[in-house]
């Protein structure tokens, strides 16, 4: 070696020895990391897991939990820009396609139900059941421009403008409800007000008689003084969404699982996989803190022999899952054959 590169060497020795004596604190303090993002509607749930996670382990993971809708997270996701993904549907093909492009496998993990809700404004007094004809009538991408007025879906009902509004169309809500009222997943009329912030969404049908709007359960459960609730008649007579409509399957076509997506390779870090351990053990009261649908306990112990096998891909072959109950989720968790291209 040179005498210019022992020097070299020397001096970077000393700048580590350096920069460990001043910075002690700082390296002993590093803390790992956990980015998770997706779904408004799951938000919650992960939210409440991580902030509880994040206590117990004194701050020594940092989890950043962000919302970017399910849509927008997988395509972080595919990119391996985060670790997790919050989705209320299952994974779409063109995203399983995504994934596979760039080498991410993933665990599928739901961990919730939700009931798609139909909202309209207290003082409405007319439109609080419909049928879910009536509701495709009203969004299906025929009727932009012309199904305009409550009257126009029931003659019974005021000749006045009917107030759409919605989650925004990279939502997985939005996904989900136009597949199970219209009948293909992203196509409705465009000329309603999208909006991604779940509480403007609740205060403007509050603040008017003639708006409509579908959300998650979780938001209408926390804002009944301020939204009314549509019961759905899905050919069986018209059903609330409820613990008891949701866990006997009667609520359909709007019952709904719920997910998050773990990257495999960034499930073998102990920060993350003591996350989603964490997060399977205290599942049902987690949820049930979030004000959604809690699976039996034997789910959540399916779904934790799942991530500890790494059982990659889905079950659901890219399809949103319409109209499934809770036991038959369980049994297609149960199945060995999984799609993930």
């Amino acid at each position: 070696m040179s005498q210019s590169q022992s020097l070299r060497s020397l001096g970077a020795a000393i700048v580590i020895v350096l920069s460990a004596s001043i910075f002690p604190s700082a390296i002993a303090n590093a803390q790992a990391v956990i980015k998770i993002d997706g779904s408004s509607t799951v938000y919650p749930i992960t939210h409440n897991a991580a902030s509880q996670f994040q206590a117990e382990r004194k701050n020594a993971v940092n989890i950043t939990v962000d919302v970017s809708g399910s849509g927008g997270g997988f395509k972080k996701f595919c990119r391996s820009e985060i670790d997790i993904v919050n989705a209320s549907r299952p994974i779409l093909k063109s995203e399983m396609k995504d994934c596979q492009k760039a080498h991410v496998q993933y665990v599928e993990i739901p961990v919730a139900f939700d009931a798609l809700t139909v909202a309209v404004n207290p003082k409405n007094t007319w439109g609080t059941k419909m049928t879910v004809k009536q509701l495709k009538k009203i969004w299906e991408p025929a009727a932009q421009g012309k199904i305009t007025r409550w009257n126009q879906i029931n003659p019974a009902w005021p000749d006045e403008a009917i107030k759409l509004l919605g989650t925004h169309a990279n939502s997985g809500t939005y996904d989900y409800f136009t597949e199970a009222i219209v009948g293909k997943s992203k196509s409705s009329r465009q000329d309603f007000t999208q909006l991604e912030n779940n509480a403007t969404l609740i205060d403007t049908v509050a603040g008017s008689k003639n708006s409509l709007a579908f959300l998650g359960f979780g938001y209408y459960n926390e804002n009944q003084s301020k939204i009314t609730a549509v019961a759905i008649d899905n050919g069986n007579g018209a059903v609330l969404p409820s613990v008891e409509t949701v866990e006997n399957g009667s609520y359909q076509p709007l019952s709904r699982p719920i997910f998050i997506y773990v990257n495999a390779k960034a499930a073998e870090r102990s920060e993350v996989k003591g996350f989603v351990e964490f997060y399977m053990k205290n599942a049902i009261l987690l949820v049930k803190e979030a004000k959604f649908f809690p699976l039996p306990p034997r789910a959540y112990s399916i779904m934790l022999d799942h991530f500890n096998k790494k059982r990659v891909g889905s079950v659901f072959s890219g399809k949103p899952a319409v109209g499934l109950t809770i036991d038959e989720l369980l049994r297609s968790e149960g199945r060995t054959e999984f799609e993930h291209f």
